[in-house]
């Protein structure tokens, strides 16, 4: 039921009765079944040979959801009971597998979307992969804003003689066994990342570049995402950001005084203007309080075996991992849109 019917014209154009979704992720998915739901076909086309890409060939081994799995379910299927409250990427995986199977969803794979365009004069999509042109009145695009690595130009960065990878290639600390490592970003994946590599005795530096707020994971027990979403039903927001600092400085600590300055706006109101998330702690930060975390100023530049900093100083390191994020490739390919065309956007 998750699959529209195709009219197959020729050997390579398709039409879809129903809308075409880029991407099999989670947004996907539950547009996907929301639209089977109301008797509504679709096809999903994906780049890669699996639903869930991103989490399935480009996470770290030891990832966990950072929410509580009630804020991470899909509509209508939620996870299965026995699992724990922050599920491991490979029970998101199976549940996301679970999901597309229960809805019957079956994705078009390997279908990298070079070209998406609208004609005006037929009023049709034309969507583009290496190999066929699917056509349908409608376009769904989930690709979400993590589709491509964010790789920064790095003044010296090609004549380090160590290995650069990003997270995006990154699985695990026992990679980086007994290496000084730099960790350059200091977001979610940068913190996660410096705490797996002390687990392998690594010595991870992280190179703060920018301010940055450090939330506990949990408040009394209860998730901090959870109590800010309940809080914001009553309060202004200014209120719960002040209410989230103070607890937050309660448990963590100043966090100005171990090298992570906390930005002007507060963590709720600068994830609204600028969409940056705030980090929630699930250990980190206690090892950049030990010092097994070192705490850098932004890079220079890199040498041949090392790095120099803004502050003046210069370390000698092994590797170098790029915790620099990713962005949407959407603009890469999706062209002109006007009023007169129907897309949505699924995140």
């Amino acid at each position: 039921m998750g699959s529209s019917k195709l009219h197959q014209n020729d050997a390579n154009c398709v039409w879809v009765d129903g809308p075409i979704i880029v991407g099999a992720g989670p947004s996907g998915l539950a547009t996907s079944a929301c639209l089977t739901q109301q008797g509504v076909p679709s096809l999903i086309l994906e780049k890669s040979d699996c639903v869930a890409s991103l989490w399935q060939l480009r996470t770290y081994d030891r990832l966990k959801l950072h929410l509580p799995k009630q804020f991470c379910e899909l509509p209508l299927l939620g996870f299965p009971h026995n699992f724990p409250k922050y599920p491991n990427k490979h029970q998101f995986v199976s549940y996301l597998e679970s999901y597309a199977g229960h809805f019957s969803i079956q994705p078009r794979f390997n279908q990298a979307v070079q070209n998406a365009d609208y004609d005006h004069i037929l009023g049709f999509w034309r969507v583009k992969t290496q190999d066929s042109e699917y056509i349908s009145r409608w376009l769904i695009v989930a690709t979400g804003e993590h589709a491509e690595p964010v790789i920064p130009d790095i003044p010296g960065i090609n004549k380090f003689n160590g290995s650069v990878v990003h997270t995006s290639s990154y699985k695990s600390g026992s990679e980086f066994k007994n290496q000084r490592v730099l960790v350059i970003g200091c977001g979610n994946s940068g913190m996660e990342v410096s705490l797996d590599l002390c687990r392998y005795n690594a010595i991870p530096h992280m190179v703060v570049r920018n301010t940055v707020h450090v939330l506990p994971r949990e408040m009394f027990g209860f998730s901090t995402f959870g109590i800010a979403m309940a809080l914001i039903k009553w309060f202004p927001l200014w209120l719960v950001d002040k209410f989230l600092l103070l607890v937050a400085n309660f448990i963590l600590g100043n966090t100005d005084q171990v090298g992570l300055r906390r930005p002007k706006a507060g963590p709720i109101e600068l994830k609204n203007v600028t969409g940056k998330t705030p980090v929630l702690d699930v250990g980190a930060l206690s090892q950049i309080k030990s010092g097994e975390i070192k705490v850098m100023e932004g890079v220079k530049e890199i040498t041949g075996n090392g790095a120099k900093f803004m502050d003046g100083q210069e370390k000698e390191i092994d590797s170098i991992i790029l915790a620099t994020g990713y962005k949407s490739n959407v603009p890469t390919w999706l062209k002109v849109i006007t009023m007169s065309c129907c897309i949505l956007f699924s995140f």
